[in-house]
């Protein structure tokens, strides 16, 4: 698994938000590009203290720097490796296989060049400033090279032959190692990786990363200073007068974000002079050096073969224990935030983010995209206007609960259960259960009121009509997120292949479409082949869910049968509750374990159908991940909701499952009291489960990690100050993210549109289906309106009007009993004293008519509402529709003048006249 130093890692949250093309050099035509990175962000990514750093004005270009490098200090992007034999001699390789790397060396990709006597000084200063610049764990040992990605491996470990390879073919693509020993641990050693600057443009051209091209001309600039700017000003006057808002944060605390956009473009080394290049130390985000040093790590040979290359595989053969790109310093700080400022990046994330005294407090969504990517960014904004949203459905849902609360004493069904001390029920079994009260069930009754009630029909519209609104006005913000972040069209552009792809299927090729070159091609009758086996692998698994449900519905008609029949009292009055509550505990159990099955099987299904890209592979894995939880949390709960005491049959003539078990039976008041008990002990268990193991589990593991370090980790080595660990260390303690990233927490949220959209849908139809099938409202309804004393009567109170439902809902059976003839059942059947016993009355037709004439009428008005909600509420603001437009003509107008204005130099360098024409 690769470590994320407790962090998330970068380059993984962007590769479904940035674009990519295949590994081909090649000139790309500039598009008309959108909102990016703060200019700022991009030329100053990790300061020492945000407050002084801002302060520091940027050096048009980069000081030369005198020292070991080669190569990478070119004014141009070269495509040698800027390697030298002083990068060589400044690795660190223990005595253990010193030998073994020896007969390996790098000789062929390193420039010997003679040591002058300015590289002699420079390295006597490194070495004088070593452990300076060490101490930070952020760059080299010369105190100049930044530290994009960190591997971990065992000194013990017998893969030594691989790991040298690997670390000799990562040279070869021109990045810069440097190994360190552990201090807590002498097992383990760290290899330190740095992408110099002509690595980092070959691969930011490949991989085809938008990078800032010009300083934005706001349109919002020229709409106010054309259209109405008094009415502004009047506007920012009077908003000036109102108190500030508690929620937002002080941009005083923020001192990084500033408002300085630019256009950006994808990278071209061929078209250099059109980007924004401040500080080539730092043009490069942290973000994106880890994502592509990560993209260098994922694609790099380890043997000969082609499957045998990326770290992935050497992370699961043990060759490395770690991977992952390091944090930017400590988070917390012993000086205040507001005083001295923030000493780097996650130390303003905790101060203004991760604490849970600003709990109340908008996100900083900036900055955590600018920290985490695109991916994480977007995940929390989902999170938070999810989050938003559920203020007034809960609010709705609580005042439908105290309406319920309030009115369960006063209920006409409640009372009349209550006071049914005379009813006598037929009892649950035939051998051992003896008849009981109708009132035993009091309590039962009165629960079942505060979930079936009149609100319930009110709060199950406005949810539909909420999931409509939350759906539209989350498009509206995503699109200004996506416009912000420069993700507009990344969906449309080219996304590159998965190395395990192009390893699979590179004997045969094609010409891909969008780029004219030739790529690995996967045949149709592979793809047939491998997805019908991913198929029968879903259905499988589904059928296995299918088979958990079953056995616990048999567990519960068993158990009906023992808690009915129990000798305690307090079980045998409460025999509902307890089948109930024991079938639920029992079935999240099945859940929770199913869950794991799930994940495991849903992963190498979808390595088995080998996607092309990571697009493919996570869309594929998040489906299946999605059909698998669906059913598996929803088909116990389906159950209860459509099936449960719709096919028990009467007394004398009941329904047995292997003509021995009685099925189970509906409450008189109802069977939706079972189904708020199924839902509520599932989602409460299940969140307490992942709250602990996204919270509390992590802090148990940072806890042994830190009592481990403490101790040398067992090595020997006692670490008195955590805070004299570099950074690569401290990161290499805390826990590792989830293999699969986002995948879980997406699937917490429904984040995809396409299944946001679907469940919006069944959720309407489910709905329909458990008010007018699950809950007694429709009998309730027609009772009243049909059978009840009010027909006759201008008033329609509805205490008054159901005066007499429980009596007209429940029907006599004539029993073999001594002590009680005649006992009552739930259910609208003739008497056994009519001409047609046991028959169903004209009341449970007209009881079933209007159920089906209610799920009608609910869908067509439900989804009425909802397609006009989302007419009215267009997927994107008008104003960044006219915006998108100006900038498009805008970004023509400087692409022309930046391409003028670099042919006139030109001309005007060398003295002659260029008739290129316009590129």
């Amino acid at each position: 698994m690769v470590h994320h130093s407790g962090s998330i890692q970068s380059f993984k949250q962007q590769k479904g938000m940035h674009t990519s093309i295949s590994e081909i050099l090649k000139e790309k035509s500039l598009k008309p590009s959108r909102r990016s990175l703060p200019c700022l962000a991009q030329s100053q990514t990790h300061p020492i203290n945000l407050n002084h750093f801002l302060s520091v004005p940027l050096s048009p270009e980069p000081k030369p720097e005198v020292k070991v490098l080669s190569q990478s200090i070119s004014t141009s992007c070269s495509l040698l490796p800027p390697q030298t034999a002083e990068d060589g001699k400044d690795h660190y390789v223990e005595e253990s296989e010193a030998t073994t790397c020896e007969t390996r060396a790098d000789e062929s990709f390193l420039l010997q060049k003679p040591v002058t006597r300015a590289k002699l000084e420079a390295r006597t200063d490194s070495l004088q400033g070593k452990n300076r610049a060490g101490s930070s764990g952020l760059f080299f040992r010369d105190g100049k090279k930044r530290i994009d990605y960190i591997l971990v491996y065992k000194k013990s470990s017998p893969q030594v032959e691989k790991r040298c390879t690997f670390e000799k073919n990562l040279r070869a693509e021109g990045l810069m190692l440097e190994k360190e020993p552990s201090l807590t641990n002498n097992d383990i050693m760290f290899v330190k990786i740095h992408a110099p600057w002509d690595t980092l443009c070959k691969y930011a051209e490949q991989m085809n990363i938008r990078m800032p091209f010009r300083k934005k001309c706001y349109f919002t600039d020229w709409k106010s200073k054309t259209l109405g700017s008094r009415f502004h000003l009047r506007c920012r006057q009077i908003k000036s007068w109102l108190p500030r808002n508690p929620m937002k944060l002080d941009k005083e605390a923020l001192p990084d974000l500033e408002e300085t956009d630019c256009y950006t473009a994808p990278f071209s080394r061929a078209r250099m002079h059109h980007f924004t290049i401040n500080n080539r130390e730092t043009f490069f985000s942290n973000s994106t050096r880890s994502r592509i040093v990560h993209h260098v790590l994922q694609r790099t040979k380890y043997e000969d073969g082609k499957s045998k290359m990326g770290i992935n595989r050497l992370l699961g053969n043990n060759t490395y224990e770690a991977a992952f790109p390091p944090h930017e310093g400590g988070y917390k700080s012993r000086h205040p935030i507001k005083t001295h400022g923030a000493q780097n990046h996650r130390h303003l994330l905790y101060e203004r983010w991760a604490r849970w005294g600003i709990w109340y407090k908008y996100q900083p969504l900036d900055l955590i995209r600018r920290y985490f990517g695109e991916k994480i960014g977007l995940y929390f904004a989902w999170l938070g206007w999810y989050t938003g949203m559920l203020i007034p459905a809960a609010l709705v849902g609580v005042f439908v609960f105290l309406y319920g609360l309030f009115t369960m004493d006063s209920s006409q069904v409640s009372k009349e259960i209550c006071e049914a001390n005379t009813t006598i029920m037929c009892p649950m079994c035939e051998d051992t259960c003896e008849p009981w009260t109708l009132s035993d069930s009091c309590v039962y009754a009165k629960v079942t009121h505060l979930f079936d009630n009149g609100g319930t029909v009110f709060f199950a519209i406005f949810m539909a009509i909420w999931a409509t609104v939350f759906l539209e006005f989350w498009k509206r913000r995503r699109a200004e997120l996506t416009y912000d972040w420069d993700l507009i069209d990344w969906e449309e552009e080219e996304e590159e292949l998965r190395p395990q792809f192009e390893a699979k299927y590179s004997r045969v090729e094609r010409v891909n479409p969008i780029s004219g070159k030739p790529e690995p091609f996967q045949p149709f009758s592979d793809k047939l082949s491998r997805l019908m086996v991913s198929v029968s692998g879903i259905f499988f698994m589904i059928s296995l869910v299918l088979t958990a449900v079953f056995a616990v519905v048999v567990f519960r008609l068993i158990a009906m049968e023992k808690f009915a029949s129990l000798n305690w009292y307090f079980v045998k009055k409460n025999w509902q509750f307890a089948t109930s509550g024991t079938g639920v505990c029992i079935n999240f159990m099945i859940i929770m374990s199913l869950n794991v099955v799930y994940e495991k099987v849903a992963y190498l299904l979808t390595n088995l159908e080998h996607p092309r890209t990571e697009s493919e592979w996570e869309n594929s894995f998040a489906l299946k991940m999605f059909l698998f939880q669906f059913v598996n949390l929803n088909s116990s709960t389906f159950y209860i909701a459509f099936f449960l005491g719709r096919f028990a049959g009467r007394p004398g003539k009941y329904n047995k499952l292997f003509n021995r078990w009685r099925l189970e039976e509906c409450h008189p008041s109802g069977c939706l009291i079972d189904l708020c008990l199924q839902m509520g002990v599932i989602m409460f268990f299940k969140q307490i489960w992942n709250n602990f193991m996204e919270l509390g589990y992590p802090l148990l593991q940072n806890w042994w990690s830190r009592r481990k370090m403490k101790k040398g980790g067992g090595a020997g080595q006692n670490v008195d100050n955590k805070a004299q660990l570099p950074q690569w260390d401290k990161d290499w303690n805390l826990q590792p993210m989830n293999a699969h990233g986002l995948v879980d927490e997406y699937l917490e949220m429904g984040i995809w549109h396409g299944i946001l959209e679907g469940i919006g849908v069944l959720a309407v139809i489910t709905n329909a289906f458990v008010i007018a099938i699950t809950s007694d409202y429709i009998p309730r309804f027609v009772y009243a309106f049909k059978y009840g004393p009010c027909v006759d009567k201008g008033h329609h109170h509805e205490d008054e009007c159901l005066r007499g439902y429980m009596n007209s809902s429940l029907s006599v059976f004539e029993s073999n009993n001594s002590l009680h003839r005649y006992c009552r059942y739930r259910d609208y059947r003739a008497p056994p004293w009519s001409s047609v016993p046991y028959e169903f009355t004209l009341q449970f037709w007209h009881v079933l008519a209007a159920r089906l004439a209610f799920i009608i009428v609910f869908e067509h008005l439900v989804f009425g509402i909802k397609s006009f909600i989302a007419y009215l509420i267009p997927d994107m603001p008008k104003d960044l529709c006219d915006r998108m437009r100006r900038e498009k003509y805008l970004m023509q107008e400087m692409m022309y003048e930046a391409e003028l204005e670099h042919l006139q130099k030109e001309r005007k360098k060398n003295g002659r006249r260029y008739h290129h024409e316009w590129p």
